[in-house]
């Protein structure tokens, strides 16, 4: 995109924020352009925290699905719109609920520990929610002798197994982005930058998440570019991300963990990039396609969210 259409778009861009009293959130694996013009752009849980606090009659939500649906339950009374219907979540669509429901039935005195990136259904079935930057916490606030169901991930359900000690029942599902990265191009890449660390997220699988240096959530992973001392980083997480790490460490080196096909750019979640600034332009001109959800569903998927985000 020229300088001259960017600027044109983004002027529009924010003349309809004014208009309709809107406000833009964007998460950190949307495209450059996406997230310099977004009021808020953060992980799942600081987007959770700021859907919370917001004060504008209209949510424009930049990121997939499920995320425009946490701020519809966190808003009823607000307009929730997103820039593509169909920018949805392969994490969450290995979760059906009602297959959840069925393997939750299995377990009747397990506690529900439910990853954010689920359906609002799945949330309705949950007893807490977490985030991969609170989810140890959340681990944590559990009674030691209670029996825990984790879901949807289980790369991520492994990880915190392996760092809580704690015996979880896990669901099988897991992101299509985080879980195709090579063991052998990744330490490929590392022979080639043996300065490099290599820094990944839990929704890794756990051959990959060995040789990391360190393992983070979205935001946790921005923190570490800039305190490590480090020069070179091997990224293993979506690679939007590396934006805002060029931004807030300069001078430094980022390098896309390579997926398992050399052919494709598999590392970039396709649902992500549906979202685009005309999108966003359109959807604030006609405020549609808006998220509705039943009242008796938004209630239910409520509360394990606010016991979540009750933990700060």
């Amino acid at each position: 995109m020229s300088k001259h259409v960017a600027g044109d778009i983004f002027e529009e861009i924010e003349a309809l924020k004014k208009e309709k009293n809107a406000i833009l959130l964007a998460h950190y694996y949307q495209e450059d352009d996406i997230q310099d013009i977004a009021d808020v752009i953060g992980d799942s849980l600081a987007l959770a925290q700021a859907a919370q606090k917001v004060d504008k009659d209209v949510i424009v939500f930049a990121g997939v699905h499920f995320m425009a649906e946490t701020a519809k339950i966190l808003n009823p009374e607000r307009t929730v719109v997103v820039p593509d219907l169909e920018a949805g979540c392969s994490l969450a669509d290995s979760c059906p609920a009602e297959d959840f429901r069925a393997f939750k039935a299995k377990h009747p005195d397990h506690v529900v520990v439910s990853y954010i990136n689920c359906s609002a259904e799945v949330k309705a079935e949950s007893d807490w929610i977490c985030t991969s930057s609170n989810a140890r916490r959340v681990i944590d606030a559990i009674p030691a002798d209670t029996p825990i169901i984790f879901a949807p991930d289980q790369n991520l359900g492994r990880y915190l197994i392996r760092e809580t000690g704690r015996e979880m029942k896990l669901w099988e599902g897991v992101c299509i982005v985080h879980d195709i990265f090579s063991e052998q191009r990744i330490l490929q890449l590392k022979e080639e930058h043996p300065e490099a660390e290599i820094i990944a997220h839990p929704e890794c699988q756990e051959a990959i998440l060995r040789h990391a240096a360190f393992v983070g959530s979205t935001t946790g992973l921005i923190k570490r570019v800039v305190d490590s001392p480090a020069k070179t980083f091997i990224v293993a997480t979506e690679p939007g991300v590396i934006h805002q790490m060029e931004q807030q460490a300069p001078g430094k080196t980022f390098l896309a963990a390579p997926p398992e096909d050399e052919t494709c750019s598999c590392n970039k979640c396709p649902f992500m990039r549906l979202n685009t600034l005309e999108k966003i332009r359109d959807c604030l001109q006609s405020l549609e396609p808006r998220l509705e959800m039943p009242a008796g569903l938004r209630e239910r998927a409520k509360r394990p969210l606010e016991r979540m985000l009750s933990l700060g």
